[in-house]
């Protein structure tokens, strides 16, 4: 599934990748000549084609794109290996809803993005979505049906109808019990594997010997290279060793089957068979265990030639753990194809259950795959498809990158990328401003090792504050001390602490408390629970400051830490139920603080002592990039809306870092931009002064 040359020992080829992209761009050039991008759905299949969602949202920016993966998705350790992995999921998620049939499935794929692109998922209202550049991409997960008439059809035919009769007179009259495997001949069937199961199961209960029958269908291999010619021997070498070994006059434990039957044939050998076997030990779907439920379902002809009664239907399964269909039958014997032993218990369990719990399972099989049928399926990846793409017309979009890397930037009409030109412009005309900047993240990139200021930054902010026209502020999440020491050289630089707890307008200024703290005893219940999660996720650390905790993953494996912190998150609002402080979740933490504490307490601070002096801000810039950012930028938004504190037509500059919902308007991509813009707003006081 991957593109690895057996003709180089596994190795990756070039070469390869290139003519699997080729083809893809291909398929794309024929949808081109066809396509309707404003009306028209394009819903893309499997592996082969993994490449093509680039090339078509490369040449339709809005087109309504779906795609189905119907193979198994790597685990995160073995795609990774992969030297074009970035490539493969930039392209998927160039669709705008990714389908899968397991939650495993999705599940690698999502570890995948979090790994290797940095991007992590969100669960709303039952649908999950990644946001990938502005773009929601979501996710689906949902097994594929069988065509239920097409099967039905198929019952129905004498032709059938009379196989069953003759399957009926070799085993059933002869007093043998029929198992049933189907498989394509190929390494990842795990034919032999069944085999020596059957081998199993005959010498722990020789009772079963002349009386049970495994009858092995083995579709045509569809290669012809040497790992087929090896399963090959190996299956017959096996059948011929086990039947020399059972072999009774009229009897045979294993007939295999090589030559293709017709599909009305192997229906036939469902409708006989008392428990169908799938031992693949990697597959993906598989829907013949679906085939076999609704073929022992039959119909009333049926029924007549097999003696049944209506109310008697029955069938059983014995399923490897390693198929796509596994999760969705809850009734099946479920085994590990590798372990012989247990695939030999489940295959004796399966024949000795009773009447009445072979009736049950089936009945609750027989529900689920009648109406989850491949209709079924295809309306509802349709319908998630038409809900995905009901924004596109309503966002302004643009590509950016090139070859495999390029992707959609998509942004409601209201939110932009903040121009140097037009905040410069602005700046120049006004002389009351207001600047609030967030600090990690924002003046600071979260990789960064050493966390304090750079000398240009500092330089840039004294500056800044030089200006009579500015009050600026640094509104951070690190304690008092911190930030202090840090910015001990800005004599008129404001500094609020513990995400708005403390501020303070100048450096001689004492510090002020925006929320009056209650006794922080609770910090003595906090503590020993997040040491505990600290010594047991490598890479955690705690930070205790005046009123507040903060138990940071940054540095932890992704997956690991966001589930340390879900727990951790559930642990402590238990404990700390009565104390008054609120348990949030933030990027890469968990942090704990009192009640009321927001950094939108010092935006009303601040707008507040500027109306206070008769300098009501004509000028506000306000720059953040987290979950805690957002509160100062709806302070800002509904001053603005209710003329409060802050002069009427007056420039707002509200900014988020990173193209991402936000309350903001604009977004710069990342601190670099920040600093340039940052430098070049300096600069303009710098010539005033």
């Amino acid at each position: 599934m991957l593109p690895l040359s057996p003709d180089l020992g596994g190795r990756f080829n070039r070469s390869l990748w290139q003519a699997y992209v080729s083809v893809n761009k291909i398929f794309a050039d024929r949808i081109m000549e066809v396509i309707n991008p404003e009306d028209d759905f394009v819903w893309i299949h499997d592996y082969h084609l993994m490449a093509l969602p680039t090339f078509l949202r490369k040449r339709f920016n809005r087109v309504k794109l779906g795609f189905f993966l119907h193979s198994p998705f790597p685990s995160s350790e073995i795609y990774k290996t992969l030297p074009v992995r970035e490539e493969i999921l930039r392209a998927l998620l160039n669709s705008d809803l990714i389908g899968f049939h397991t939650f495993d499935y999705a599940r690698h794929f999502l570890s995948c993005c979090s790994r290797m692109l940095g991007i992590s998922y969100e669960s709303k209202r039952g649908y999950i979505s990644l946001e990938y550049y502005g773009r929601t991409v979501s996710i689906k997960i949902l097994p594929v049906g069988i065509h239920m008439k097409r099967l039905q059809t198929i019952l129905s035919l004498p032709e059938t109808e009379s196989k069953v009769s003759e399957l009926i007179k070799q085993f059933k009259d002869q007093g043998k019990t029929m198992l049933l495997g189907v498989d394509d001949m190929d390494i990842f069937k795990g034919i032999s594997l069944k085999f020596l199961a059957m081998e199993q199961l005959l010498i722990q209960h020789p009772e079963w010997q002349g009386k049970l029958v495994l009858v092995q269908i083995a579709n045509p291999a569809r290669g012809n290279g040497n790992d087929v010619k090896e399963v090959k021997a190996e299956t017959y070498s096996t059948v011929k060793r086990i039947n020399e070994l059972f072999r009774k006059p009229g009897y045979e434990p294993i007939i295999l089957i090589d030559e293709p039957l017709k599909f009305y044939e192997r229906v036939a050998y469902y409708v006989v068979a008392e428990c169908c076997l799938v031992t693949a030990v990697r597959d993906g779907m598989n829907l013949m265990p679906y085939e076999y439920i609704i073929s022992r379902q039959g119909n009333d002809k049926l029924d007549k030639v097999l003696g049944l009664e209506p109310s008697s239907k029955k069938s059983m399964l014995v399923v490897s753990e390693f198929i796509g269909c596994s999760p969705s039958l809850s009734g099946a014997i479920r085994v590990n194809p590798w372990d012989i032993d247990s695939v030999a218990d489940a295959m004796d369990c399966a024949l000795e259950l009773s009447e009445p719990e072979k009736q049950l399972r089936h009945e609750k099989h027989y529900r689920y795959v009648s109406t989850h049928d491949v209709g079924y399926w295809a309306r509802s990846f349709m319908q998630d498809l038409k809900r995905t793409c009901i924004d596109h017309a309503r966002k302004r979009s643009w590509g950016i990158g090139f070859g495999l890397s390029f992707r959609v930037v998509a942004l409601d009409p209201n939110f932009r990328k903040l121009s140097m030109e037009h905040i410069v412009s602005a700046y120049k005309q006004t002389t009351r401003r207001a600047i609030l900047l967030d600090y990690d993240g924002t003046l600071m990139p979260q990789s960064s090792i050493d966390k304090s200021p750079s000398s240009k930054t500092v330089e840039m902010l004294n500056t800044l504050c030089r200006d009579k026209n500015n009050m600026v502020f640094i509104v951070s999440a690190r304690s008092r001390n911190t930030v202090a020491e840090w910015f001990a050289s800005c004599e008129k630089l404001g500094l609020a602490a513990e995400q708005g707890c403390f501020l303070r307008l100048k450096r001689d200024e004492e510090w002020e408390t925006c929320v009056q703290v209650e006794d922080s005893g609770w910090k003595q219940n906090a503590h020993p629970i997040m040491t505990l999660y600290t010594e047991t996720t490598d890479g955690s650390m705690i930070e205790t400051k005046d009123t507040s905790m903060v138990w940071s993953y940054e540095d932890a494996d992704p997956d690991f830490g966001s589930c340390q912190a879900k727990e951790l998150l559930d642990h402590l609002e238990s404990v700390l139920a009565n104390e008054p402080v609120t348990v949030k979740r933030e990027k890469s933490c968990v942090e704990i603080k009192p009640q009321g504490v927001s950094k939108g307490l010092v935006v009303k601070r601040l707008l507040a002592t500027m109306h206070e002096r008769g300098t009501t801000p004509d000028f506000v810039l306000c720059i953040g990039d987290d979950r805690s950012d957002e509160d100062m930028f709806e302070v800002i938004t509904s001053s603005v809306a209710s003329d409060k504190c802050i002069a009427p037509n007056a420039e707002v500059f509200a900014c988020t870092v990173g193209n991402k919902p936000s309350k903001a308007k604009y977004y710069l991509d990342d601190t670099v931009e920040i600093a340039r813009v940052m430098q070049g707003l300096a600069l303009v006081s710098e010539k005033a002064c």
